[in-house]
C-alpha cells in the first residue's frame, strides 16, 4: 500500500529530509537549486562515507543568491565530499524544480528550496511519498535531465514545466465547480487569468493566497502574512496540485519545474485546513474592529466571508500591455529577486546585478 505525506513549512523543518538520507543504503539522487542547509549537506557527505552512492543535479544558474559563483561553490563542495555532481543543461532560462530520490524507493517533491528562509520562515510544501509510479517518473527525470536528453512524461500525475504543466494545469482549473484555493505568489499567466476570472463569474468561489495580476476581477486575493513559496491548488476539496511551478507564463514554458497532482482526502483536508487557517487570520488582522457595546450580542463577521474578501477591481481588467502593468511586472520581479537575496551569506554578485536580472526576466515574461 503506497504512503504518501505532507510536509508543511514552517513547521516540518528538516529533520524528514535527514531521517531520509541517514536511512539511505544504495543511491541518492537529488535536484538544487538553491541550498544553504549545512545540516543537509553534512547528510548528504556521511552517507556518501558509508558506500550511498549520491548524485547531484546542481542548477546551471540561480539569480538572486550569488548566481553561479556560489552554485560551483557548493559543487566542489560536494566533489570533495565524495558525491557525483552534474549540471543542468543551459537551454531553460532555469531548472527550478526541487527533488530528492531515495533508494528509488523514496520521492521528496518539495515546493521549498533546501534552505534555512524556505523552510524556517516561509509558508511552504512538499510530499514524502512511495508511490512506485511517482517515484519511478521523477527518476525518469532526473535521468533525462542529468543526461541532457528530451523528457517525456509517462504519468499522467506528474506535472513538469515546460513538458505538459500547462495543459495539465488550466485543465485543473476548468474542472471546477465550487470552488478554487490557491497559494501563489506569481500569479500571472493571461490565459490562467481569464480562466480564473471566468470561474468567478460563474460563481466558483476563487481564493488566491498571494498575489495576481490586474486582470483577476472577481478573484478574492490576499497578501499572507509571512514569506510566501508555496504553489498549491485545491479544485473543489477533490484534488490538488502541489510543486514549484506558479501560474506564470515564465514558468509554465520556459523553465524545469515539476510537481504532482493528488486525490488523496487526508493530504487535500490537511491542505484546506491551512489555506482557511491563514486566509482567517489574514482578514481577522485587516478586519477593523467595532466600537464595544454592552447590549449587542452581533456575532463576529465571518472571516472567511465575501464581505471581508480582497476582489480586484473590474477596471483593471484590460489585457492590454500598459506602461503600467510592464511597471508593476518588473516591480515586483524585482521584490523578489531582493527578497531571495536574504537567504545569502554573502553576497557575490553586486546588487545591481540582481536588480538588472530580475527586470530582465520580468520583461521576457511579459514578452512570451
Amino acid at each position: 500500500m503506497c504512503t504518501t505525506k505532507l510536509l508543511i513549512q514552517p513547521g516540518a523543518g528538516i529533520a524528514p529530509l535527514l531521517d531520509a538520507i541517514e536511512r539511505a543504503r544504495e543511491i541518492i539522487q537529488i535536484v538544487i537549486f538553491r541550498f544553504d542547509r549545512g545540516e543537509i549537506e553534512a547528510a548528504l557527505r556521511r552517507a556518501a562515507r558509508r558506500g550511498v552512492f549520491v548524485h547531484a543535479l546542481v542548477a546551471h544558474t540561480s539569480v538572486g543568491q550569488g548566481g553561479e559563483s556560489t552554485l560551483r561553490k557548493l559543487e566542489m563542495r560536494l566533489l570533495a565530499d565524495g558525491i557525483s555532481v552534474a549540471r543542468t543543461a543551459t537551454d531553460l532560462v532555469r531548472y527550478h524544480d526541487k527533488l530528492m530520490i531515495v533508494d528509488k524507493e523514496t520521492l521528496f517533491l518539495l515546493g521549498f528550496n533546501f534552505t534555512y528562509l524556505d523552510i524556517e520562515r516561509s509558508r511552504s510544501f512538499g510530499i514524502v511519498t512511495d508511490n512506485p509510479e511517482w517515484v519511478a517518473e521523477a527518476g525518469k527525470l532526473f535521468f533525462a535531465d542529468t543526461m541532457r536528453q528530451p523528457y517525456a512524461p509517462a504519468c499522467d500525475a506528474f506535472v513538469v514545466s515546460p513538458v505538459n504543466a500547462r495543459r495539465q494545469l488550466i485543465n485543473l482549473l476548468s474542472k471546477a465547480k465550487r470552488q478554487l484555493l490557491i497559494y501563489d505568489d506569481k500569479l500571472s499567466d493571461p490565459y490562467a487569468m481569464r480562466l480564473l476570472v471566468a470561474k468567478a463569474l460563474q460563481g466558483v468561489d476563487v481564493r488566491v493566497i498571494g498575489s495576481a495580476g490586474k486582470r483577476a476581477a472577481g478573484v478574492h486575493v490576499a497578501p499572507l502574512f509571512m514569506r510566501l513559496h508555496a504553489q498549491i491548488i485545491v479544485r473543489d476539496g477533490e484534488q490538488m496540485f502541489l510543486g514549484s511551478q506558479s501560474l506564470r507564463t515564465l514558468e509554465l514554458d520556459a523553465r524545469r519545474e515539476v510537481g504532482i497532482l493528488i486525490d488523496d482526502p487526508e493530504i487535500i483536508r490537511q491542505v484546506v485546513t491551512t489555506f482557511k487557517a491563514d486566509w482567517a487570520r489574514i482578514h481577522l488582522a485587516d478586519m477593523p474592529q467595532p466600537a464595544v457595546q454592552a447590549d449587542s450580542d452581533a456575532e463576529p463577521d465571518d472571516p472567511e466571508s465575501e464581505t471581508v474578501a480582497c476582489v480586484m477591481a473590474p477596471e483593471d481588467t484590460s489585457p492590454l500591455l500598459t506602461a503600467e502593468v510592464v511597471k508593476a511586472a518588473v516591480k515586483d520581479a524585482i521584490k523578489d529577486a531582493l527578497l531571495e537575496r536574504l537567504e545569502e551569506t554573502s553576497a557575490v554578485v553586486p546588487l545591481r546585478e540582481t536588480v538588472k536580472s530580475a527586470a530582465k526576466e520580468a520583461l521576457y515574461e511579459l514578452a512570451l
